[in-house]
């Protein structure tokens, strides 16, 4: 039991009731913080222990969860990420998805480490959150407003240019699958939470607050942050990418590995991505911009002086945007670029999933699958901006059968589509494939077929030493080499542990610390003695995993969605540096075997009850455990 009131949490979690516009609050569950640290960690344990089994996504039935984690609002850098967590209408599994706005840092300043929202409202709705108050207020007037018109709009409103929001756009009203959340002016991006807002007719999140976040031990804490500055951030050459361009600068790695999503995944290696690279964006850039207590500072402002998008600002492009949203779909032009950036923004839609989308529906018109009787007169081809432009408003409207179906999200409109279009569709459990070829990275393919989300790039990251044939378990270096299926699996378990206890933390994934300096930065943020050796700190994030499995697997999640999409594994690269190349089958199974060995899982993909005991999760997880 924790008998004291630990640093870098306040203590109070809030119970919203949309339909009855009531709420109650109770004490944060200490138990559960220490062992899942916070965020995403202790998020998936209230989700576990609230949302019944089965519950639609889009029903009044599911929860909607904004949780904040420890190091949010302290002087940690790179420590304002925080989830929103729900089950995602996209894939039908858990969904927790991160952003660097400044809300959840606000509502800890209010005097919340998380509100959990149930119900639906009976008319448009915005909550404001005022330190340790919740007020219902209408919304009509802001249901149709776009998302920086909605955020300005409540601000005025309340009075106070300060006020922290959280808001959805037109996307999130009309259900579109894979619409997100703003939080001033940062994306909770995949899955669809924005979706989930609309179906509560939840408009908006408004939060102020006056109060502070305390650490457990303030000398050791500014000791740890100083050379994490010092040492982690300003003399790392990884780093100093993100400082000099920003996150886009990923593509010149991807792009010469053969990793470069082109043309719906067609190939690996776009011809035309000097036309949106960093330094087409920094011709255009106009000045930089960062998330709250962030020395790196990787976000772009730019402006379209010329062309037939001049006047466009947009803040962006971030790597994956550009890679989904310009190779995938043949664009090499930093102007249409912009656009598609700012329209998804503004209507709140995922850039990754509408780039996924987009791409499947121009393979299959180019095709002949799909004609002009079928898209509404659109001429769908590669790399026509003006479609795309067109069709990024009309899917977030639902303007049209075709946009409409299309805002189902590939899997499903394949499905509804049928003419063998699911032999193009590529996404792992729903959720549209980020910007890394696994065709390029066999390990990246593990990784996105067990991630607990989906298709998904930050749960683990392999590429990194896949590409760079290097890789350290511990202090012993194992090699690595790329196009093999051997030693994959034990980076991907690995990766999986540190990312997942570093975002309960609420640290950001573009800063270079290892699991030794997160695990003292959790020591000194909470006073857990335990992280001060690194192996607790490991074994919360081994613990966070099995414990989102239990959550899928009661859901129905099997082995059976642990797969990657037929494209992967059966269409070779048809240009650059990685022609010819698939992912076979074989070879992904034997990963796939040994991930599930390694994790202690059975078959299936379950995590056994003696595999439950060894990480230490609380005995409550167990009454969830059908198996």
């Amino acid at each position: 039991m924790v008998n004291f009131m630990p640093g870098g949490y306040v203590g109070r979690v809030a119970f919203i009731d949309l339909s009855k516009k009531k709420y109650h609050v109770e004490p944060l569950n200490m138990n559960w913080a220490r062992l899942y640290i916070g965020g995403k960690g202790v998020g998936a344990r209230y989700l576990l222990e609230y949302l019944p089994p089965g519950v639609d996504p889009l029903s009044p039935d599911n929860l909607l969860i904004v949780m904040t984690c420890p190091a949010n609002g302290t002087m940690a850098p790179a420590s304002p990420k925080y989830p929103v967590i729900t089950k995602s209408p996209l894939t039908g599994f858990w969904l927790d998805t991160h952003s660097g706005g400044a809300t959840g840092v606000e509502l800890k300043y209010a005097g919340f480490d998380g509100i959990i929202i149930n119900g639906k409202a009976d008319k448009p709705t915005y909550l404001y959150i005022e330190d340790g108050k919740i007020e219902f207020r209408s919304a009509e007037h802001l249901w149709g407003m776009r998302v920086s018109e909605a955020r300005k709009a409540i601000k005025e409103e309340l009075g106070d240019p300060q006020v922290k929001v959280m808001t959805i756009g037109p996307a999130g009203e009309r259900l579109v699958r894979f619409a997100n959340i703003d939080s001033e002016g940062r994306q909770h991006g995949r899955g669809g939470a924005g979706a989930v807002m609309g179906s509560k007719n939840l408009k908006a999140i408004a939060v102020r607050g006056s109060g502070t976040v305390e650490v457990a031990l303030p000398k050791e804490f500014e000791k740890i942050i100083e050379e994490m500055r010092e040492k982690d951030i300003f003399k790392n050459p990884e780093a100093e990418f993100g400082i000099k361009w920003g996150s886009i600068s990923l593509g010149w790695f991807t792009n010469e590995a053969g990793a470069l999503p082109t043309r719906n995944f067609q190939t690996g290696h776009f011809e035309l991505w000097s036309g949106i690279d960093a330094i087409a964006v920094s011709k255009v850039r106009v000045k930089r911009a960062a998330c709250r207590q962030c020395p790196i500072g990787c976000h772009n402002w730019i402006y379209i002086p010329s062309g037939k998008y001049a006047g466009t600002l947009t803040e962006g492009p971030e790597y994956e945007t550009a890679s989904l949203l310009g190779s995938n779909l043949g664009i090499g032009d930093i102007g249409a670029l912009a656009k598609l950036n700012y329209l998804a923004d503004e209507l709140g839609l995922d850039t990754i999933s509408l780039g996924g989308v987009l791409g499947w529906a121009t393979e299959l018109y180019e095709r002949g699958i799909i004609s002009k009787e079928d898209t509404g007169g659109l001429e769908l081809r590669f790399g026509n901006d003006e479609a795309y432009v067109y069709l990024v408003e009309a899917i977030a409207y639902r303007k049209s059968p075709f946009a409409d179906l299309l805002a189902e999200g590939t899997k499903r409109a394949c499905e509804k589509l049928g003419r063998d279009s699911c032999r193009y569709a590529v996404h792992v459990k729903g959720l549209e494939l980020p910007a890394y070829d696994p065709r390029a990275a066999p390990a990246m393919g593990l990784s996105y077929a067990v991630a607990d989300r989906g298709g998904d790039h930050l749960r683990s990251w392999p590429i990194g030493p896949e590409v760079l044939g290097r890789y350290w378990l511990g202090a012993k270096p194992i090699p690595i080499e790329r196009f093999s299926p051997e030693n994959k699996a034990i980076i991907v378990v690995q990766q999986e542990h540190q990312y997942a206890a570093k975002f309960a933390l609420g640290v950001c994934d573009f800063c270079c610390w290892d699991n030794e300096r997160l695990s003292l930065l959790t020591w000194a943020v909470t006073g857990f003695e335990e992280f001060k050796d690194v192996r607790n700190f490991e074994l919360a994030g081994e613990r966070i995993v099995n414990l989102i499995r239990v959550f899928n697997v009661r859901e129905g999640m099997t082995s059976d969605h642990d797969v990657l999409p037929p494209r992967i594994h059966e269409d070779p690269h048809v240009s650059g540096p990685t022609k010819g190349r698939v992912l076979p089958r074989e070879w992904f199974e034997k990963m796939k075997k040994e991930y599930y060995q390694i994790r202690g899982w059975d078959e299936r993909g379950r995590p056994t009850k003696e595999t439950l005991k060894r990480v230490n999760v609380d005995e409550g997880v167990f009454k969830h455990v059908g198996w």
